[in-house]
């Protein structure tokens, strides 16, 4: 489902590297593919296994895939395709697309998947494929085991999209809430049900419904999330239906949005903004530290951002070139404050590069591979680890689009990894009182 945020829409240092430190490099490793000639990276947990989906041999378009999980505990991140929701539940569906979008510290993976059955209003929620829209009711599941269950839905509701799984096997969401609003196929097309945040439990229940942001004058009435990190807590985007595009691929149709956040148990909180009207939250780490984008009237393009309780947003760049340079979802920036993502530009024959950051400025991480193994060129990173491996994407020399992995070594040996990097503070916040207070459960303060 998320190929789109990977092929269209789709680092790793926010603290500088200590300066005793050799700067790190990257060898990159080939995920391959399903017998088919692309796969997608989506998300990837502390282990190092890499959730995502691939084409299988009768998946020849560039966006058909079915969902796959990448496992170093299996010959060396070697692929098991996860399938789609069927048999005993669904009508059995050869054709039906699917994607996996993270994997929990125990191996649990959260997964879009289409069902056979046609959406009964026309909609295309999961948009696997836009060019060729099948109309099909798209249904969040977690894969446990080898089974495939499905996630409830909302009342009302007959689509869902899952984005993350945290390491207590949360998922977070988006899941339609029976409410008609026509408006809604102004930015999604063929949209007609609002849509709102929902994070799954560990048992596949619905364990909490988020509303979208009303404050200051602002009611929303449509919204996502796409990450919740181990405390609970989730960012997304809150608009309306009418200016808010619903991922994965109306997400670039937005028109005006607020980045927020969600704490444990309470309402959606404005992250603000840069100056525009179109901002979106992507990820969080577990220190509270959120990423996104957001449109700056400086240029006019689409810059990074980096938010934290002490100093709100701050303005963490665009590359040279770029129209939108993007920490994109689900989990780009890891418990290190290291960051990732992608640039647009329309410019460059591969269309954009895959970022890292250093500071405020993103950085091309093509520039820090010392093997690249067969990739011509990384065109994404979409998710990174406490370790500092980074699931990437990129064009083979046969002119595939590859998942990749990307492991950081200091250039020593190809496998040597560089150990964490001293904490330099700069302009990040440190552990503050609402720190404090956020790890003993208490709500932080404005």
């Amino acid at each position: 489902m998320k190929t789109i945020l990977t092929s269209i829409a789709a680092g790793s240092l926010l603290a500088a590297l200590a300066v005793a430190q050799p700067q790190p490099r990257y060898t990159v490793i080939d995920l391959g593919a399903q017998g088919g000639a692309y796969s997608f990276g989506f998300g990837i947990n502390t282990a190092g296994d890499v959730a995502g989906a691939a084409a299988t041999p009768a998946q020849t378009d560039g966006f058909a895939a079915t969902a796959a999980l990448w496992s170093k505990k299996k010959d060396n991140m070697a692929l098991t395709t996860l399938g789609v929701l069927g048999p005993p539940l669904f009508a059995a569906c050869p054709t039906c697309n699917s994607a996996a979008a993270g994997v929990s510290a125990s191996g649990e993976v959260a997964i879009d998947s289409e069902i056979e059955a046609l959406d009964p209003h026309g909609e295309d929620f999961g948009q696997f494929d836009p060019p060729n829209p099948t109309h099909r009711v798209t249904r969040g599941s977690i894969w446990r085991n080898g089974v495939m269950t499905a996630l409830p839905n909302l009342p009302g509701g007959n689509n869902a999209n899952v984005f993350w799984i945290n390491n207590l096997g949360q998922i977070s969401g988006v899941a339609e809430n029976g409410i008609i609003d026509p408006s809604c196929s102004n930015v999604t097309p063929f949209q007609v049900q609002r849509f709102q945040p929902v994070i799954w439990g560990p048992n596949g229940e619905i364990q909490r419904v988020l509303s979208p942001l009303v404050s200051k004058g602002v009611t929303d009435t449509a919204a996502y999330a796409f990450t919740i990190n181990d405390t609970g807590e989730v960012v997304g985007a809150s608009g309306l239906c009418s200016t808010i595009g619903l991922p994965p691929a109306a997400i670039n149709n937005t028109i005006a949005t607020h980045a927020v956040l969600w704490e444990r148990d309470g309402p959606a909180h404005d992250l603000g903004s840069l100056g525009g009207a179109a901002n979106i939250a992507s990820s969080i780490n577990n220190r509270g530290e959120v990423v996104g984008t957001a449109k700056s009237p400086k240029d006019g393009t689409i810059h990074a951002f980096l938010w934290t309780r002490h100093t709100g947003m701050l303005d963490y760049g665009a590359f040279p070139g770029a129209v939108a340079t993007v920490p994109g979802c689900c989990h780009t920036i890891n418990d290190r404050g290291e960051i990732v993502g992608f640039s647009i530009e329309p410019s460059n024959p591969y269309f954009g590069r895959a970022l890292i950051w250093q500071g405020a400025q993103p950085k091309d991480l093509n520039e820090l591979v010392r093997d690249a193994g067969p990739f011509v060129h990384l065109t994404g990173a979409f998710s990174i680890n406490d370790s500092g491996e980074i699931v990437c994407q990129g064009v083979t020399n046969s002119g595939e689009l590859h998942a990749c992995l990307a492991v950081p070594n200091d250039g020593a040996t190809a496998n040597e990894s560089v150990s964490p990097a001293a904490w330099q503070q700069g302009d990040r916040a440190p552990f503050s009182e609402n720190a404090r207070r956020r790890r003993l459960g208490i709500p932080w303060r404005y």
